[in-house]
């Protein structure tokens, strides 16, 4: 039997220990609480509507991003959504001094480069492309049933310490991303960042970005949190989204000011579930000097990168003589070949 001086004593340390939680449960959260009301949302910079133009040969896309309504996004260049139809697609060009990130949305996009590298992207893969110092390359749809193949183009620029770094190619299968579900009306893909916990898988790219794939329901509400040093904007690929009380329609990119940790928005009732993707960057503090393929920071590089181009000097010794196999068009002997990682026929 104990004690009375025993039973006091322990009822002392069951008093202390019931304190002592409800103590650190009211600091986790008060902490918690905290966090979320510190957390403040971006306001809009500019709402943009992607009209849609040629590009190519015989290919559409909409274009946001490059355009006089958005020159540049720092270290955002470009953003195309492309729908190619057979027979149309992007042929043998070059690129200096940027990186490029293809997502696949719908049908099959074929690449072949002058080191010979070439793959194929299928539904939800995407291509990290580092142009670096140079490359020449084809891309190419195949649809075997004649159905467009859409997708996403991101332009990205280089630090200047990298433009002129060796080309290089990461593919990412659909299968490597990691998919996170915060609540029944959220899907959020998290192609490179950190979304509701769930972090990416690769590094992917020199030039830090996050990148996002959102499927959000009628009614449903998100939030990304984003790093304050990143320009951040979406684009709405389906659908209708309400943004700090505005409506956003499809095929509209959405900038935001750097005055805040997160972007918030809603699907509104009585909408279609909405499809977009949050992309964000690291702000490269340096000049942008853009024509065609080629991104420098200064005129004089501009010159250079063409020349370079036209000697096949400096980065762009394999561009002479070469032709892809692909640049006229895809066969199935090519696709299968490709696809094989056979040698590719003669042209």
């Amino acid at each position: 039997m104990f004690k009375k001086s025993q039973l006091y004593l322990i009822a002392c340390y069951f008093t202390l220990s019931l304190i002592i939680a409800i103590i650190s449960k009211t600091i986790i959260t008060a902490t918690t609480t905290n966090k979320q009301m510190t957390m403040t949302s971006r306001s809009i910079l500019k709402v943009l509507y992607a009209n849609e133009q040629a590009e190519g040969v015989g290919a559409k896309v909409r274009r946001s991003i490059g355009t006089g309504g958005m020159r540049n996004f720092t270290p955002f260049l470009m953003l195309d959504h492309f729908n190619v139809a057979k027979g149309a697609g992007f042929p043998d060009h070059p690129h200096r001094g940027q990186e490029t990130v293809t997502l696949l949305m719908k049908g099959s996009m074929l690449h072949e480069d002058f080191t010979g590298a070439s793959g194929i992207l299928r539904p939800g893969d995407l291509q990290f492309m580092t142009a670096g110092k140079g490359v020449c390359h084809s891309e190419m749809p195949y649809s075997p049933d004649g159905s467009d193949v859409v997708g996403m183009q991101l332009w990205i620029d280089l630090p200047k310490e990298l433009k002129n770094t060796k080309p290089r190619y990461r593919d990412l299968r659909r299968e490597e991303i990691p998919v996170v579900q915060p609540n029944e009306n959220v899907t959020v893909s998290v192609i490179s960042g950190n979304s509701y916990g769930t972090e990416s898988v690769k590094e992917l790219a020199y030039t830090p970005i996050e990148y996002y794939d959102f499927k959000v329901k009628e009614g449903g509400e998100f939030e990304q949190k984003i790093p304050k040093d990143f320009n951040a904007f979406l684009y709405l690929l389906e659908g209708e989204l309400t943004i700090s009380g505005e409506k956003i329609p499809q095929f509209n990119s959405v900038f935001f000011k750097r005055d805040g940790d997160a972007i918030r928005g809603s699907v509104p009732k009585g909408s279609k579930a909405a499809n977009f993707v949050v992309i964000a960057g690291k702000v490269l503090d340096q000049p942008i000097v853009q024509y065609g393929p080629f991104v420098e920071t200064s005129k004089e590089e501009i010159y250079e990168a063409f020349n370079d181009y036209q000697h096949a000097t400096n980065g762009f010794e394999r561009a002479k003589g070469w032709a892809s196999k692909i640049g006229s068009g895809v066969t199935p002997e090519i696709y299968e070949a490709i696809k094989n990682k056979d040698h590719l026929p003669k042209n």
